[in-house]
């Protein structure tokens, strides 16, 4: 990519207007998360209709699993946008080159490591989620396929972070349009012509995974810019690499801890049977499509705020964080409106068995219903990021939502063991959380010290 095409891709988050810029940052941000979420939701509904509930159940049973560890990435990865962006911003490009070539050596060692990790877990993990004997083979052949794409994974979402610390969020979306038309071609020739089941889609996801990191590491090389990748003299520095783990770490841990109790709480809808398992792997096929566009905001957030406190404009800084948080208002009223509206056909397109579809209605109206209160949530974690404040965050997510939907589940469930009850539990820990993070904010907010 020549440079002056790479310059073409730049956001001038320094100066000017703000709330178009967020727009142009943050949709194809959103619309890269609800590709990489068609992914999976390719891999259900080609279940669905071609193979039946037992194998979308299986696949289900790991959704939770699978989004912690790519929350782990997406952690991470956050660190190297920060890290880039305020070098950006301070206008020290040298040392934002450097973190380049840092994040890509991370990203490799990392996903490697949990690839090996996963496959030696696989089996104590799908024990203790009670997982019905009826799909545990289908479950076990999904995930260890699953786990062999994690290095091309952990590539994906650093590169992508690379890209997003200068602005630009189109070429990410590029490379997974093209894995995302791949993935599912493969899907159905998997299942259709091959009878590979589970085991199909989840190779179909590797390859896809696999096409669009070195879509993005060919990008990375022919870039003209600052975030160039050159091979040959790539570097690893140590300072680097503590601040974005410093960073990078606490915001994956803060994502972790939300699969986490998603983990607990699947194996308490895992008791309730198929029809429930099934239920919820459909529907969240549809509901996480609201938090993509939450997580977009909330990552335009952090890259604003992160390049703009390199440039020492606090108030810049803070009018970026409330601007970000009406936009992104708006848009979850606009999809979450479109989202509950079409329910019936939405989750009819995995599973059309009636139980299936009403169950799945009910999570739906839970979980999408009141998310307004994740907004403000996502925002605030995200402006503290981009101040390089991202322990707080995680422990106050630790408290507010792992502790909550815990205790919640051996003290108000027993009581009343029914989806309903496990359902409830989502928006009771979002609200407690949210209001941790509004203070956590107004103290870190009066305290904040600018780079050196």
């Amino acid at each position: 990519m020549s440079e002056e095409k790479s310059k073409n891709n730049e956001l001038d988050m320094l100066n000017g207007s703000i709330w178009d810029k967020i727009i142009i940052f943050a949709l194809p941000l959103a619309f890269t998360a609800v590709l990489q979420q068609l992914f999976n939701a390719a891999d259900v509904a080609v279940l669905g209709q071609f193979v039946g509930k037992n194998a979308i159940a299986a696949v289900g049973n790991n959704i939770s699993l699978i989004g912690l560890l790519v929350n782990l990435f997406l952690g991470l990865s956050l660190g190297a946008n920060v890290v880039i962006a305020q070098n950006i911003g301070a206008k020290r490009l040298h040392v934002a080159h450097a973190a380049v070539s840092t994040a890509f050596i991370i990203a490799l060692i990392v996903g490697f490591v949990i690839t090996v990790i996963g496959e030696l877990l696989t089996e104590p993990v799908l024990e203790y989620m009670d997982v019905p004997s009826s799909v545990w083979a289908m479950a076990e052949t999904y995930l260890r396929i699953y786990l062999l794409g994690m290095p091309a994974i952990g590539l994906y979402n650093f590169e992508s972070a690379i890209f997003r610390s200068r602005g630009d969020t189109k070429t990410p979306m590029i490379a997974l349009i093209v894995a995302s038309a791949l993935n599912l071609t493969l899907n159905l020739v998997f299942i259709i012509f091959f009878k590979w089941s589970v085991a199909g889609v989840a190779a179909a996801t590797v390859i896809a995974n696999i096409v669009s990191a070195a879509i993005l590491f060919r990008a990375l090389i022919h870039e003209g810019g600052i975030i160039h990748l050159d091979i040959k003299a790539m570097t690893f520095n140590k300072t680097l690499l503590r601040e974005i783990i410093r960073i990078g770490l606490p915001a994956g841990i803060q994502g972790m801890v939300f699969s986490i109790s998603n983990l607990l709480i699947q194996s308490a809808i895992n008791n309730l049977g198929a029809d429930a398992m099934a239920a919820s792997a459909a529907a969240f096929t549809v509901e996480i499509n609201v938090y993509c566009f939450m997580s977009a905001f909330g990552q335009a957030a952090t890259t604003f705020v992160s390049q703009n406190y390199g440039a020492g404009n606090l108030p810049r800084c803070k009018r970026i964080t409330w601007v970000t948080m009406l936009i992104n208002g708006i848009f979850f009223i606009m999809v979450a409106a479109a989202i509950l509206i079409f329910a019936d056909p939405l989750l009819k397109f995995f599973n059309d068995d009636p139980n299936v579809v009403e169950l799945g209605k009910l999570r739906l109206w839970y979980i999408v219903s009141p998310q307004l209160i994740n907004v403000v949530m996502e925002i605030i974690s995200g402006a503290l990021r981009g101040y390089g404040i991202s322990l707080a965050p995680a422990i106050l997510t630790l408290i507010g939502v792992c502790g909550v939907r815990i205790s919640w589940l051996y003290t108000i469930f027993p009581t009343s063991p029914t989806y309903e009850t496990l359902m409830m539990v989502y928006p009771v820990s979002w609200l407690l959380t949210t209001i941790m993070l509004c203070f956590a904010y107004r103290f870190y907010i009066k305290h904040l010290k600018f780079m050196e």
